[in-house]
């Protein structure tokens, strides 16, 4: 059954593919904009309090909300630490704001990441493991937290934690196959850090599982069931691309180019999609082999 669905970020890498995924099933979506409206399937909103006015919604079955600075985009400086933050926090609180007030029980799907779970080696974690600690776990926490109104207000919210998107034209993975392809894409660190990833085709078609779940809430882990150590991730795409992957990128040369974001590209996550897997997701790519094939052809 055909739903009208309302996305922020609908111009980044994941949205514009969402989008185009959610309209070929038949769905009709609704871009937020932060722009004045070009179109009918375009509507105003701002990430602030307030920012959201929920007569926008009146006809929304589900929200998907992807807002937010890049992660990756710039060294950290303090005040772009408190960008990546506020840019969360404040705009899936005014997402919240508007359901809640909307009346009506829409689900909302809002991205997070896993980083919440922090360094964390070897462990197997899943949707009920702790929380870990750094920076970006503490974003995640106030980010998740920030859609207390919804949940409160008896909306179905399902926070998508997302590992690291495989996709050939942007994101973290644009700039790996780059490197790769000339001969760089080598261990970073000693290689031994957890990837979780995901193909994009698989990120998408995992949203609209969540948006047709509505009775699945809390976390879901959107990554791959098949995690890897980082070497072998790098091992992998240099096969496939008839590339050597031998050419380390040591850590404190990380640490000196990225700053106190190589932590987090250093850092482990093995991480599992049990929420996804038990509600009858069927991954495309399961396993790195399929995902690199799809990558790189």
């Amino acid at each position: 059954m055909a739903q009208r669905i309302a996305v922020t970020g609908a111009s980044g890498l994941i949205g514009s593919a969402l989008t185009a995924h959610l309209t070929q099933r038949g769905d009709d979506v609704v871009r937020l904009m932060r722009q004045a409206p070009s179109s009918p399937q375009e509507r105003q909103w701002s990430p602030e309090p307030g920012g959201l006015d929920p007569l926008t919604l009146a006809d929304v079955d589900a929200v998907v909300h992807l807002a937010g600075a890049g992660v990756g985009d710039k060294r950290w400086s303090g005040a772009y630490k408190e960008l990546i933050l506020s840019s969360r926090v404040e705009g899936t609180r005014a997402v919240s704001q508007a359901i809640a007030a909307s009346g009506r029980p829409i689900r909302l799907v809002t991205a997070s990441a896993i980083g919440f779970y922090g360094d964390r080696g070897q462990e197997v974690l899943t949707e009920s493991s702790e929380p870990g600690s750094g920076f970006l776990a503490e974003v995640v926490r106030a980010w998740e937290g920030a859609t207390a109104q919804a949940v409160d207000a008896g909306s179905p919210v399902a926070h998508a934690r997302f590992g690291l998107v495989m996709a050939p034209g942007g994101g973290a993975f644009e700039r790996i196959l780059t490197l790769t392809r000339f001969g760089l894409g080598g261990p970073l660190g000693r290689g031994r850090q957890y990837w979780s990833w995901i193909t994009l085709h698989d990120v998408v078609h995992a949203l609209g599982h969540l948006i047709d779940r509505p009775g699945l809430v809390g976390p879901a882990n959107v990554v791959g069931p098949d995690p890897r150590p980082q070497r072998v991730v790098a091992r992998a795409l240099a096969q496939a691309l008839r590339r050597p992957s031998l050419v380390p990128a040591p850590a404190f040369a990380l640490r000196l180019a990225l700053g106190e974001f190589a932590d987090d590209i250093l850092a482990s996550q093995r991480v599992m999609p049990l929420a996804l897997i038990g509600s009858g997701f069927t991954f495309e790519h399961p396993t790195l082999s399929a995902a690199v094939d799809w990558l790189t052809h």
